[in-house]
């Protein structure tokens, strides 16, 4: 007789981690150790449930690139103990660190879903006991070769994601989150259906996991708009220590084709630092080529985002610099799906 699923139940900071006091109507802290108790529906699910919450828990605001490395090392001392890992954490920024946590485990053989709420778990109308009953669910489940899921996720709203492939949509509707270029991994209705083509496939079972704790912060997000200025992209390009830059360009990759823009990009390469190209479109991917527009881009070696979120792009940007990939060889590791958060 198989055993019931530990689970580690992991708090950062967060709506889902609040609840009102019906007396003062004011916001408190929730008691994740008591969580049995004020949802009985999870006495349902056969398994184990522990947490964890960060002693100072974050606004998602708030949220960097030491506090990923906080999360992930609660991850590692504890993944041998645990069959699957539910993270709560804000969903302003849910999709910048589920993607990092991605790239930042290696070889990850086991479940990691994200979830959080639009309200507090002690609302009226919360959406905050779904969306943790049924992270918790799929988090458990298992198959004869082992976790039903093996990468990291996002459930919210009777949707999971591949979590590298999100973003926020929404900061009203319950339906926050959206992953336009990858489809869902399942949906929850009656049941729970699993779109099983979608889901991350492991080469090997027996591959040890690998954790990354080396992100660089040092890049930057240059957003073009019409009449951007040439004092602005020279000083954003010129930003001490910078080492990686995320150009979020228009349409299918497109960008100025003025000289002063071109000659800019040019010599931010020449000094060895990276330049991704993505779309500012909610879906959709970078083509370099398919317009003269973007043709100078591939030209001086910009490289493709293909259809990598901002997101994900500047979680991966971060990982590769820490991992000190060379410039030769980064335009080859960002072009390639590593956690499956491009297309081929």
């Amino acid at each position: 007789m198989s055993k019931s699923p530990n689970i580690l139940l992991i708090y950062t900071g967060g709506t889902i981690g609040m609840i009102k006091d019906y007396k003062s109507n004011a916001l408190k802290s929730f008691d994740f150790s008591h969580l049995k108790n004020k949802i009985p529906e999870l006495k349902l699910l056969d398994c184990h449930i522990e947490n964890i919450c960060f002693e100072d828990p974050i606004d998602s605001s708030n949220m960097n690139s030491d506090n990923w490395v906080k999360l992930v090392e609660i991850i590692e001392k504890n993944y041998h103990d645990f069959d699957g890992f539910v993270v709560l954490t804000g969903t302003d920024t849910m999709s910048y660190t589920a993607s990092a946590i991605s790239f930042m485990l290696e070889n990850l053989q086991k479940p990691i879903v994200f979830t959080g709420s639009q309200l507090p778990i002690g609302d009226l109308r919360t959406d905050a006991k779904e969306n943790l009953i049924t992270a918790i669910q799929i988090a458990t489940l298992q198959e004869k070769a082992g976790p039903k899921i093996s990468e990291v996720c996002l459930y919210f709203e009777y949707k999971l994601y591949r979590a590298n492939r999100t973003t926020k949509i929404s900061s009203e509707q319950f339906e926050a989150f959206d992953s336009p270029n990858y489809p869902p991994l399942a949906k929850s209705g009656v049941h729970l259906n699993f779109n099983d083509k979608y889901l991350l496939k492991h080469k090997s079972k027996r591959q040890k996991l690998i954790v990354r704790k080396k992100i660089n912060a040092n890049v930057v997000i240059l957003k073009l708009y019409p009449g951007i200025t040439k004092q602005i992209v020279e000083h954003i390009l010129n930003i001490p220590k910078l080492q990686g830059v995320i150009l979020e360009s228009y349409g299918s990759g497109n960008a100025p084709t003025e000289d002063w823009f071109i000659n800019l990009l040019e010599k931010t390469l020449k000094k060895g630092i990276p330049i991704v190209n993505v779309t500012q479109c909610v879906s959709g991917k970078v083509i370099m080529g398919y317009y003269e527009t973007s043709s100078r881009l591939q030209e001086i070696g910009i490289i493709s985002g293909n259809d990598i979120t901002t997101e994900s792009a500047i979680a991966k940007m971060k990982y590769l610099i820490g991992e000190k990939v060379s410039f030769e060889n980064f335009k080859m590791y960002f072009e390639t799906p590593l956690r499956g958060e491009m297309s081929f």
